[in-house]
């Protein structure tokens, strides 16, 4: 069996990512042979992934495609176990590798999308940087004019698509419901069993008790359009000119809203609490039974 050389160990290390002691023994076991370490390294990295799959993984990035013609954009949520790893540049490059693929393909199944090499290269992202890594969502908006906008965090990433206008004001009213966070983009789109759900939280409030049932009905029919002007895209004002409404600024421009989508981090994912403190003592052997 050939000699193992620090310098093998340095070129193992440098391709995989992986700590020196790893990368000794899977050259021992390898008898020397640096792609054949590799090889057993990345059958292995299926396991070691598994293992961390358990893991809950709310932090990560949102990032956007916007086509050049702008008929067209795509967002991508892909997660990690800490914000740290997601500003490391090997996470992103694997986010950025994976968006290109569901531009190029158009597939909005991320199951189907991490078919073949883009799972391979999560598994062997996940050995690397250690923590449970995920793609979650990925979708896609398509319309006359398209634009979106990411907030400088990569926490929050939003499309729109319009009728008439240009991609100027899609780009601003995405940065909008960025910002805002609208539930629909116009009235008429809530959900009925949101209104409802309203209604009993309106009907309950201590204003409305001992009233007649009539007045009743006339104060929440006021609340209600209310709260669909507050939580609908059109009706709200516009964030770089509260003076008017997004729907005002889309009429001066000729245009009408289709659509938008808008994806935050970790959004409904419950994040997992952790004691480090009693953590870092059970490792040591620490902590109180």
């Amino acid at each position: 069996m050939a000699a193992i050389t620090a310098a093998m160990v340095k070129e193992l290390r440098e391709r995989t990512g992986l700590g020196m002691m790893e990368c000794k023994k899977a050259l021992v076991e390898a008898e020397g042979s640096v792609e054949n370490a590799i090889e057993e390294l990345r059958k292995s990295s299926g396991l070691k992934a598994a293992k961390k799959a358990g893991r809950t993984a709310a932090e990560g990035v949102a990032v956007l495609s916007v086509a050049d013609d702008n008929k067209s954009a795509t967002l991508l949520e892909v997660n990690s176990e800490t914000d740290f790893v997601a500003r490391d540049d090997n996470f992103m490059n694997f986010a950025n590798d994976v968006l290109a693929e569901a531009v190029k393909s158009g597939e909005g199944d991320v199951a189907k999308l991490m078919e073949g090499d883009l799972e391979g290269k999560r598994e062997a992202l996940v050995q690397k940087i250690g923590e449970n890594i995920t793609v979650r969502r990925v979708v896609k908006l398509e319309g006359e004019v398209v634009d979106g906008y990411v907030h400088s965090n990569n926490k929050i990433a939003s499309i729109v698509a319009i009728s008439g206008g240009n991609a100027e004001i899609a780009r601003d009213i995405a940065m909008h419901v960025a910002a805002v966070n609208p539930r629909v983009g116009k009235p008429e789109e809530m959900p009925q069993d949101e209104v409802e759900k309203e209604k009993d939280i309106i009907r309950a409030q201590p204003d409305m008790e001992g009233k007649p049932a009539e007045i009743v009905e006339k104060m929440m029919s006021g609340r209600i359009q209310k709260f669909l002007k507050e939580n609908s895209l059109v009706e709200q004002p516009f964030v770089k000119n509260p003076d008017q409404t997004v729907g005002a600024l889309l009429k001066s421009a000729g245009a009408d809203l289709i659509g938008f989508v808008r994806l935050e981090v970790g959004e409904g994912i419950e994040k997992e609490e952790v004691d480090f403190a009693a953590e870092v003592a059970a490792a040591a052997g620490t902590g109180k039974a």
